[in-house]
């Protein structure tokens, strides 16, 4: 008799942990869509050959939201299909690298500072650091590509569009913390 509860319990604990992976895959790959679909619907063309968008605000609430892995593949395959589909090739490795790493730092921030700071403090420091972190990235990346006197032109560009992602990044946490999606 101890036995079959044993197994039936051993059974329930392997049901809800096979539902939470399919749940955080499932999360992680509406926020890889929905990043892909923000990048893409607001394109602003930059001076180089990339292009500004709010996808970054989705990049750092996967990073907030989900595990490092899960983060990380959602911002970086969101994020890199869209510069796939819009024909930014080149751009696909460099970006992936990039807004995931962007993830990975917002979490990482985050879970470092909030117990500390709270809530909108933590977002905005660990935000702003994975913003510097795509800021940095992206010149680096165009230094290599085009030099980097030509690259210096898309800071500033870059930096309007981490501040957009910062403040729209928060706002959607916000709401999601509202209706209880975490």
């Amino acid at each position: 008799m101890k036995n079959y509860y044993n197994e039936k319990r051993r059974n329930a604990m392997k049901n809800r942990t096979q539902q939470n992976i399919t749940q955080r895959i499932v999360i992680a790959a509406l926020l890889a869509a929905v990043t892909c679909v923000v990048t893409m619907i607001v394109k602003i063309p930059s001076p180089l050959k990339g292009y500004l968008n709010l996808g970054d605000c989705v990049v750092l609430t996967a990073g907030w939201m989900l595990s490092p892995m899960y983060g990380f593949l959602a911002a970086g395959l969101g994020s890199a299909l869209a510069d796939l589909f819009a024909g930014y090739v080149a751009y696909v490795p460099a970006t992936f690298v990039i807004k995931g790493v962007m993830a990975l730092v917002a979490f990482y921030g985050y879970k470092l500072t909030h117990r500390k700071l709270g809530n909108l403090p933590a977002r905005i420091m660990s935000g702003t650091v994975a913003e510097i972190v795509m800021i940095l990235g992206y010149f680096l990346f165009e230094g290599i590509l085009y030099g980097f006197g030509p690259s210096v032109v898309n800071i500033p560009a870059n930096a309007v569009q981490g501040l957009a992602g910062l403040v729209l990044g928060i706002i959607l946490m916000n709401m999601f913390e509202k209706i209880i999606i975490k």
